[in-house]
C-alpha cells in the first residue's frame, strides 16, 4: 500500500521493525485477536525503519504522521535496533516517537543500554502466543490509552 494512502486512509498507525517473518506473522495475529484494527506497519530492519520515516515527515502538501509508536527488534540485519534506537533519540524530529523495544534479548546490559538510548520501554518477546496476545494487548493500550505521548 502507498505511503499516501495510508496517511490518508487511517488515522493512526504502528511501526513495528522486525525481520523474522514468524514473528511479523504472529504480531499481527495477536493484534486481530485482541480485536484491534491498527494499521500494523512492518519494515524488515533500521535502514527501512528510518527510511519509513523519512517519507513519513510532513511535506510536498500531504499531512504525513509519524506512529503512535514503534515497537523494535534489537536483532536486525543491516542496521540493529540498538543503532536505530540511538539514531532515533539523537535526532529533534523523531525523538518524541515512542519506542517499544520487543526482542528476545534478555541480557541486562542491553537493557540498561537501551534506556540509556532513551528506550520507552524494553519487552521480552513471549515464548507462547497466549503471552504474546496478553502482552500486545498491554502494550497497545498503554500507548493507545494511558499514556500521553508527544508528538
Amino acid at each position: 500500500m502507498p505511503l499516501t494512502t495510508i496517511f490518508t486512509m487511517y488515522k493512526s498507525y504502528i511501526l513495528i521493525a522486525e525481520d523474522d517473518a514468524d514473528d511479523r506473522f504472529l504480531l499481527e495475529t495477536a493484534f486481530e485477536e485482541c480485536g484491534y484494527k491498527d494499521k500494523l506497519i512492518f519494515v524488515e530492519n533500521g535502514i527501512e525503519l528510518i527510511q519509513f520515516l523519512n517519507n513519513a515527515k510532513p511535506g510536498n502538501g500531504l499531512d504525513r504522521k509519524f506512529p503512535v509508536f514503534i515497537m523494535l527488534d534489537l536483532n536486525m540485519p543491516k542496521k540493529d535496533g540498538r543503532e536505530v534506537l540511538k539514531e532515533l533519540k539523537e535526532s529533534p524530529e523523531y525523538k518524541t516517537i515512542p519506542v517499544v523495544i520487543f526482542t528476545t534479548t534478555k541480557n541486562e546490559n542491553d537493557i540498561k543500554r537501551c534506556y540509556e538510548l532513551g528506550a520507552n520501554s524494553y519487552v521480552v518477546k513471549p515464548v507462547n502466543f497466549e503471552h504474546l496476545v496478553k502482552v500486545i494487548g498491554q502494550i497497545r493500550d498503554y500507548w493507545f490509552s494511558v499514556s500521553s505521548a508527544a508528538g
